[in-house]
Parts: structure tokens; C-alpha cells; sequence
């Protein structure tokens, strides 16, 4: 105020003030119009242009009202823009005005000291451009103005506006409701701020005389044929509409007031005729009742739905913004809810619903009307909450809702069809286990078949689709629990299961006329032979997901019925998503790792018609040709080896020109890894007999010399041998019965006297020995005395013994002599009767074969050398020793 009283003076003294400098003198007077002028640069950076105060005034020379900005220190003009009606103006964080100067080409910013100053700026712009677009309209005419009165511009369409508001600006009252009024009205509802808009709401609600005042004044005008105040009108309704008030909408949408309403809409400005909304909702929509409803509020509710619907979805589907289509979309679902509660309350509305849909007379009409009627009403259950919905259904499911669904499929309408698909799908999204359990009931059965034979029906492919993911939840085993979870699979799998797949086999070209489909299992009131792709492919993702999800149960009818193979035919399909479903079924299969499945697809060779649809496919980059690929790196990165030595050894041949695959290569060094694998197992299970048997010999050898007899017990030996040569000879004289006497005990092999050894005692005679045993032991006795034969031909027992030591027989000579001596005692052991059988007729059938084995290997000494029959002597003793352990025979031991 100091700084205007010194102007004033100045004034006076100078003569005339410009209008510029006053009004620069009545903004600075208020520090809500303190602003700071920001340009922005081409480095993208605000230059800052200096302090002053905007006012609103008449730009000079000009007759439009524009910004001024004064520098608050040397009164400079700092920026003079002239207002346009164009949406160039932006308000940002409550102080900052921004928008794009034509004329400069570049971006102008105002911040302001104070919310307040911006808020009323803005208001101001707003209220400009208001009156360019209304300018037309008597009320709003702008006359010029001094420029004394440049803070009452934005107050140039409202003068009486500071009278309905407060000293803090709140707004306390509207304006009254008439036609002069209107664009004060318009704009109070437009332009304020959230906190005005509020406000205006509340004074809305609570003037009970606004709507019938505003409806009528929309009726006369509306017979005046005013357009102009019609499509003022227009703008007023579509602005309460958008202030989002629910007790507005309570108003709005009342039978008192919705069709004046819808009336005031159908004038829109920005549409060159007038619609005919009325018209349409008079005339064309009509209130069927499927089933009376004589509750009148429920009647009510679904005629106000319908308005709110028809208002939301057809007269402003532009207009509404996202908080008020949420708005609209609540009091929708709140009156779906409450209808719907309402309905399932009254217990005999739902029974002669499902009596009329059971009647046998009834029309086609009317039950087209009451299946549509059942569809809508259980699709708007889902308003309620999730224990009421859940009791609904089970309610319905009471009721036998699953028996008129059955009826529902097997009609010839499609779209009665259609809607019992819908109700079946919503009944097994809220709780699959009430179809469940009306499927595994014996009067349920049937509507299983009606599923699986609607799967191969062409309804159409979004039918395809639904009747697919009934059979998925159905058969779905991980929300499947109780006792009626096994019982429901065995009815699809011995009943429909095979009906599934012969329409695929069916479907395909055969390989050669051997091929056949069970015609019976076939002629299900269906022509399999034009079933459409679409439907072959729904058939094999629901046996993929058979294959997931009842992996034993498929697996055993895969392995009986030959079901692989026959699905397997899609890969003959002209249809190359077929080709690939039917590689995709394959993976499935294989990605069990299943062993059974595995080897049926070996024994079979399932993967031929998988590979020559990869050969067919040539070198086209498809989904046929990753497919496939991706099948064999399966196969190898599971290490399924079965599978790659099958395909290798089977099918390498057709995949010999696919070598530039990295699968293809990664997938036959898989196969040289298993074939090098398999070698070096071979080789290390298979023992060096040679290497064992010399090393056996040597150590045996050492062993017995330490273990030899005495020279002593060298002439005792000589000297019992000598005895034995006289007993033959006593035998072969005919002097049997001597010879019984003096026959040694069976106790041992080799008779010694008494006298001879004093340290050996001979083990004791066991009863009753098996006569195996004394086949070893003859056996064992042969072979002592072949050695001792050996040994008399050495008269000096030192040399003989360093001899024994220091020999060492070649491989082949022991591998020669030792299958010799094995060959001659499997012929004794089978030949020479035992002891216990034969007496003494036997006894000398032995020495017999022992004077002729004895021979026979003094024959062999002369041939190959003493020392090779030492050694011989030593093996043969040593095995006949191994035997005897082994058959629990007493241990033989010469000391």
C-alpha cells in the first residue's frame, strides 16, 4: 500500500496512468497473485524469466482477454499471452499453471506463491474459454469492461456468484433452478474443484425440488424445439451424472425421473440428430416373465438394472469416466445380488420353476425361455457372496437340476444347448464334486455319455471348448477326493475312453486295408467320418491331460487296447496342427518315463509315424519341426535308453539327411556314449581265467612244499602201491572173497599202515554218506594215485621238490592238462557206481579205473614231461579238494 500511496502522487503530478500500470498496482496489492514466469529451453531445462503478478485484463489493442505478468521490482512487462478456447492449459501440484504458446512456439509455466492464487487463475481460464464456447447464448454475453475491474473478469458470467458462497469461498447454496440460472448452474457443477463438487452433491441430495424443477424447465423447452437450451441441458445432466454420487443416482435412476433423464440425453451437441432413446424403451423392450414375480421390489430392481445398464453401455459409453462406469458397474452387481437373494428365499419359486421345465407339455418356447431364465439366474448368483453362492447351488443340485440339464443337452436348439453347457461349467467352477456325485448314481451315467458324445458333435467351436473343459474338471485328480474318485474314472475309462479313440482312428486315412475300427463302437448316432479337425484336436488335449493326471489307469488301457498306436494316425492328416497334436500327445507319453509305456512303444516301433511326419515335413522351419526335435532331446536329456538305442538301430536311416541338427548330432553321440559304456562293463565283468589259474597253481605249488611227505613216507607210499598191484592181480585171478578182508575202510583214500605215520589219523567213517560225496572221494583217490605213479618215476626227493618250486607251466599247458582232468572226472563220476550200492563189485570197478587212469597217465607223463603232470597232479588234487568243500564233504589233507 506504501508503494500506491507514492504512486499516486506521481500519478497526479505526471498526468494520465496507464491502464497496464494500475493493474499492475491492484495485483501486487494481493500476494495470491505472486508468480514466477518459467520459459523452457531447448536443452529441455526451465529458464526462469523473473518474479511478478499475473493479473487477468484486456491486452492492449485487442479485444480478448488475456495473461499479463508485471515484474514486481521495475513493473517490466514480463509476459502478456492471449487466452484461447483451444486444451493447451494444464494444472500441475495445486500451484503451477503450464500450457504450450502458440504464437512462441514453446512452453510457458506460471508457479504460484500461493494454491489459492493458482485456483483462482485457473478458474478464470476455465471461465474464458467457457464463454468462447457459449458466446453464442444471450446469457453469456461479455461486454467490455474497464480495466480497473481486472479481478471481477472471472466473475464476468456470474455476477451475483459471492451471493451463494461464504467469506472462505465455500459454496453455501445453488442458484435457483431456472432457465436464466442454467449457465451459472452448468458452470458451478463443471469447473469447481473436487472440494465445490462435493458440495454441489450434497446441495443437490438435499433439495427435493431440483430434479422436478430442472425436468420441467428440460419439457418446455423440449416443446419450444430450444436446441440451444437443450443442449445446455444436456450438459447439466451429463455433469451430475459424471459428480458420482450414489444418492444422486438413487434419484436419477428412480421411476419417477429416468425417463425425463434418458429424455435430456438424447439432445447431445456432438450428434447431428437427436436420438431416440425413449422411443427404444417404450416400444421395443419388453419384461418377459419366464416365472410370475409377484414380489414388487424384485421387479423393481431388475427394471432399474436394465436403465443403469442401458445408460452405462449405450447413451454414454464415451462420456463416463473410469470412477463413475465403477460406480454404475456396483449398483448393478448390488442389484443382481439382492434379486437374486430374494428369489432363492421363496422356496416355491424354485419348484415351479423346475416343475414347468420337467412338464411334458410344455413348448418349445417356453422352455427355450426357462432353460435361459435358469442360465441367467445361476450366472447371477455369482453377485452373492461365495457361502451363499455355494449354498444356491447345492440347493438347485437338490432340486434335480442335473436331470433338466441332461434334457437341456440331448435338445436339437443349439442355443438351449449352448446354455446348459454354461450352467454345467458354473456349477463345476463353484463345486465339481456335486456333479460328481450325480454321475456316479446309475441314473446319473447318462449324462457322462451326453458329455463325451457333445465333445465329437458340432455345435460349433466355442462348444468344442466348453464341452473340453467339463471333461477336464471332471477328471481332474487334483481337486477329485472321496470315495466316488475311483468310481468316476472307471466309468469313463471302461465306457467312453475307447469311443474316443476309435474317432480318432476313424478319422485318419489307413495305413493298408488291416486296419479297422470297431464299426459298433463307432455308430453312436454320430458320422465319425465328418468330424470336423477342431474336434480331433479337442479329443487328443483331453487325452494328454488323461495322461497327466490318471497315469496308471490310462497306462493299462494304452498296453492293452493298442490306443497308442491308433491315435497315432493323426500324424496322417493333411491338417499339420493334427500332425502336431499328435506329436504332443507323444511327448506326454514319454515325459511319464514310464517303463512298460516305453517298452510297448519299442516293441511297436510307435516312433515311426512320428519321424516320417518329420521326414515328410522336409526342412520347413514349423511347429512340426521343433516338435519333434524337442521330443528327441527329451528323449536324450532323460536318458532314456531304451528309447535312443531304438530310434539309432531303427530309424537312423530316415534321419540320416536331418545330421545338421545339433539335436540330431547331440542325440547319436548319446548313442556311441551308451555303446562305449557297454563295452567297458563287458570287458571289466569278464574275468582272466588264464591269469587266475596260473596264479592259483603257483601258490599252490609253494603251499605243497611244505606240505610234502617225508622220504619215509615216499617208501611207504612205494610200498603200498606195490600192495594195490597185487590185490588187481589177486581180483583179476578170480579171488574175490580175499580180497573183501583186506579192502581198505571207507574212512579214507589210500590204505596206510599203522606202523607208517604215527601223526596221521584218519578221520572216522560217517554213516549214511550221500553218494555223491563218495564219488568225490574215488574221484579225489584216482587222481592221488595218478601222482603217486607220478612220483616213483623220481628216486631223489630234494630234487624233485626244488623242481616242483621252480617250474613254471605255461598257460596253454595248464589250460590243456586241466581240461583233460576235468573231462576225465565228469566220465568216472558218471561211470563208477558208489560204495553203498555196489559193495564190493564196485570197489573194484574203481581200482579197476584207477589202474587204467593210472596208465593212462603215465601215457600222458612220457608225452609232456614229469613236471607237467606234477602240476597236473597238483591241480586236480587241488580241485577234487575244492569239490569236496563244496558239497560239505569232509577236508582231504596228506601230511
Amino acid at each position: 500500500m506504501g508503494e500506491q500511496e507514492q504512486r499516486e502522487p506521481e500519478a497526479e503530478a505526471g498526468g494520465e496512468v496507464s491502464a497496464s500500470a494500475s493493474a499492475a498496482a491492484a495485483a501486487n496489492s494481493s500476494s495470491m497473485q505472486r508468480v514466477k514466469v518459467y520459459r523452457l529451453r531447448d536443452g529441455g531445462k526451465w529458464d526462469d524469466q523473473g518474479t511478478g503478478h499475473v493479473a487477468i485484463d484486456y491486452i492492449e489493442g485487442s479485444k480478448d482477454l488475456g495473461l499479463t505478468v508485471l515484474d514486481e521490482e521495475d513493473n517490466e512487462t514480463l509476459l502478456v499471452h492471449n487466452i484461447t478456447s483451444d486444451d493447451i492449459y494444464r494444472k500441475q501440484e495445486e500451484t503451477i499453471i503450464s500450457w504450450r504458446d502458440p504464437e512462441a512456439a514453446t512452453e510457458l509455466a506460471l508457479s504460484f506463491q500461493e494454491s489459492a492464487g493458482c485456483s483462482y487463475i485457473w478458474d478464470n481460464i476455465c471461465e474464458i474459454q467457457r464463454n468462447h464456447q457459449f458466446s453464442n447464448l444471450s446469457a453469456l454475453e461479455v461486454g467490455p469492461r474497464p480495466s480497473s475491474e481486472h479481478l471481477e473478469a472471472s466473475r464476468v458470467l456470474h455476477s451475483h456468484d459471492e451471493s451463494f458462497r461464504s467469506v472462505n469461498g465455500e459454496l453455501r447454496e445453488l442458484p435457483p433452478v431456472d432457465l436464466s440460472n442454467l449457465p451459472l448452474i452448468l458452470k458451478t457443477i463443471l469447473e469447481g474443484g473436487i472440494t465445490d463438487q462435493m458440495r454441489v452433491a450434497e446441495l443437490i441430495t438435499q433439495d427435493r425440488d431440483f430434479f422436478p424443477k430442472l425436468l420441467d424447465i428440460f419439457r418446455m423447452c423440449e416443446d419450444l424445439e430450444n436446441l440451444d437450451d437443450l443442449h445446455m441441458i444436456f450438459k447439466l445432466v451429463r455433469g451430475i451424472i459424471l459428480l458420482n454420487s450414489p444418492s444422486i443416482f438413487d434419484k436419477i435412476f428412480s421411476d419417477e425421473f429416468i425417463l425425463d433423464i434418458i429424455g435430456a440425453l438424447e439432445y447431445d451437441p456432438e450428434v447431428a440428430k437427436v436420438q431416440k432413446h425413449r422411443v427404444f424403451l417404450k416400444d421395443h423392450v419388453i419384461f418377459k416373465e419366464a416365472i410370475p414375480i409377484k414380489n414388487v421390489s424384485v421387479v423393481s430392481r431388475i427394471h432399474q438394472t436394465y436403465r443403469i445398464g442401458y445408460l452405462k453401455d449405450v447413451i454414454l459409453p464415451r462420456t463416463l469416466d473410469d470412477a463413475t462406469m465403477a460406480s454404475l458397474n456396483t449398483m448393478i452387481h448390488t442389484n443382481n445380488a439382492a434379486v437374486i437373494s430374494l428369489l432363492k428365499d421363496d422356496a416355491c419359486f424354485i419348484q415351479e420353476l423346475f416343475s414347468r421345465m420337467r412338464s411334458p407339455n410344455i413348448s418349445v418356447e417356453s422352455k427355450r425361455e426357462l432353460v435361459w431364465f435358469l442360465h441367467e439366474f445361476c450366472t447371477l448368483s455369482k453377485s452373492l457372496p461365495l457361502v451363499q453362492q455355494l449354498r444356491l447351488f447345492r440347493d438347485l443340485s437338490g432340486e434335480g437340476v442335473f436331470e433338466i440339464i441332461s434334457d437341456v443337452l440331448q435338445s436339437q436348439d443349439r442355443k438351449i444347448v449352448s446354455a446348459g453347457t454354461d450352467i454345467v461349467i458354473l456349477f463345476l467352477n463353484q463345486d465339481p464334486n456335486l456333479l460328481r456325485s450325480y454321475i456316479v448314481q446309475q441314473e446319473g451315467n447318462a449324462l457322462l455319455g451326453l458329455l463325451v458324445k457333445g465333445m465329437v458333435t458340432d455345435f460349433g467351436e466355442q462348444m468344442h471348448c466348453q464341452f473340453l473343459e467339463i471333461l477336464r474338471i471332471l477328471m481332474d485328480s487334483f481337486t477329485m477326493s472321496g470315495a466316488h474318485r475311483d468310481v468316476l474314472i472307471e466309468i469313463f475309462y471302461e465306457r467312453h475312453l475307447d469311443y474316443l479313440v476309435d474317432v480318432i482312428a476313424s478319422c485318419c486315412p489307413p495305413r493298408s486295408t488291416r486296419r479297422a475300427t470297431n464299426s459298433a463302437t463307432i455308430g453312436r448316432n454320430t458320422d465319425v467320418h465328418r468330424i470336423k479337425p477342431e474336434i480331433l484336436l479337442n479329443i487328443c488335449e483331453l487325452l494328454c491331460f488323461c495322461v497327466v493326471h490318471h497315469p496308471y489307469r490310462i497306462k493299462c488301457n494304452f498296453l492293452m487296447n493298442n490306443a497308442i498306436e491308433k491315435i497315432l494316425t493323426m500324424t496322417r492328416r493333411s491338417e499339420k496342427f493334427l500332425v502336431v497334436a499328435a506329436v504332443r500327445f507323444m511327448r506326454t507319453i514319454i515325459s511319464r518315463n514310464d517303463e512298460h509305456l516305453v517298452r510297448h512303444v519299442v516293441k511297436f516301433n510307435l516312433l515311426k509315424p512320428i519321424i516320417d511326419a518329420f521326414v515328410e515335413n522336409g526342412d520347413r522351419y514349423n511347429m512340426l519341426q521343433s516338435g519333434v526335435l524337442e521330443l528327441l532331446e527329451h528323449i536324450r536329456k532323460e536318458n532314456l535308453k531304451p528309447l535312443v538305442i531304438y530310434v539309432i538301430e531303427s530309424l537312423s536311416d530316415q534321419l540320416i539327411k536331418f545330421e545338421h541338427f545339433g539335436s540330431i548330432q547331440a542325440f547319436k553321440l548319446k548313442y556311441q556314449q551308451y555303446l562305449e559304456s557297454a563295452e567297458t562293463k563287458l570287458s571289466a565283468s569278464v574275468p582272466d581265467i588264464r591269469k587266475k589259474a596260473e596264479g592259483r597253481g603257483l601258490e599252490k605249488e609253494e603251499e605243497d612244499y611244505f606240505n610234502e611227505d617225508s622220504d619215509e613216507e615216499d617208501s611207504v607210499r612205494r610200498t603200498k602201491h606195490a600192495h594195490h598191484e597185487e590185490r588187481k592181480a589177486d581180483v583179476a585171478n578170480g579171488s574175490e572173497a580175499d580180497d573183501i578182508s583186506s579192502r581198505p575202510k571207507s574212512g579214507g583214500l589210500v590204505d596206510y599202515a599203522d606202523d607208517d605215520d604215527e601223526d596221521f589219523n584218519p578221520p572216522p567213517k560217517e554213516p549214511d554218506r550221500p553218494a555223491e560225496d563218495d564219488e568225490l572221494l574215488k574221484i579225489s583217490r584216482v587222481k592221488r594215485m595218478s601222482v603217486n605213479m607220478g612220483d616213483g618215476k623220481h628216486t631223489d626227493g630234494e630234487v624233485r621238490k626244488r623242481q616242483k618250486i621252480e617250474t613254471r607251466i605255461t598257460c596253454s599247458k595248464i589250460s590243456a592238462l586241466t581240461s583233460l582232468a576235468s573231462k576225465h572226472k565228469d566220465s568216472l563220476a558218471s561211470s563208477s557206481p558208489s560204495y553203498e550200492a555196489n559193495g564190493i563189485m564196485g570197489e573194484h570197478a574203481t581200482h579197476s579205473d584207477e589202474q587204467q587212469h593210472s596208465t593212462d597217465t603215465a601215457e600222458t607223463s612220457r608225452q609232456t614231461g614229469g613236471d607237467c603232470i606234477k602240476a597236473m597232479g597238483n591241480l586236480t588234487s587241488e580241485k577234487a579238494v575244492n569239490a569236496t568243500k563244496t558239497n560239505d564233504s569232509e577236508p582231504y589233507s596228506v601230511r
